[in-house]
């Protein structure tokens, strides 16, 4: 048996081995590392800054929206208020054209009744000088004979004074 051959005695070439594993990993540790770890932690504080920032987009846009459901809600009772004031405002314009228009009427009315009395008077005035002749035709038509109208004046002139009476009562 050689000594060479067992596997578990050192020799040369293992300690070469082993200062070049040493060399590299002196090397990776203080050459290739610290870039990396630097690489590392960037990227963790991106990703860490990314999260805050879409942590603070998302409670903004929740801001927003409760300002918009604010606003929108606002909106909809003064859209209520100004339906409400136009409805009142409707109602108030249409009881005064009522009004206005029931006045007038009125006023229509009252002018019709003085025109038809203004009529009534103006016709009684016309056919009240008419009357005693009218009546003393029909009473001579109803009796048959001639009828003398001055001896019966005194009875048409109370006749007409009476429907005068009348007319200013009614």
């Amino acid at each position: 048996m050689q000594i060479a051959g067992i596997f578990l005695l050192p020799n040369g070439t293992f300690f070469v081995e082993l200062a070049i594993l040493l060399i590299i990993l002196f090397v990776t540790t203080k050459f290739i590392l610290p870039p990396l770890n630097k690489a590392m932690e960037e990227r963790q504080d991106d990703i860490r800054s990314s999260l805050e920032a879409a942590e603070s987009a998302r409670a903004d846009a929740a801001a927003a929206d409760d300002e918009r459901r604010g606003i929108l809600e606002a909106s909809r009772i003064e859209s209520r208020e100004i339906v409400a004031t136009a409805q009142a405002e409707s109602d108030a314009a249409r009881a005064d054209a009522q009004a206005r228009g029931q006045a007038e009427a009125e006023q229509i009315i009252d002018a019709a009744r003085v025109e038809v009395d203004a009529a009534r008077r103006a016709a009684i005035d016309e056919a009240v000088p008419q009357l005693g002749t009218i009546v003393m035709g029909v009473v001579e038509r109803v009796i048959g004979r001639q009828v003398d109208m001055t001896a019966h004046q005194d009875l048409i002139d109370a006749a007409v004074h009476n429907l005068k009476n009348a007319e200013a009562t009614a």
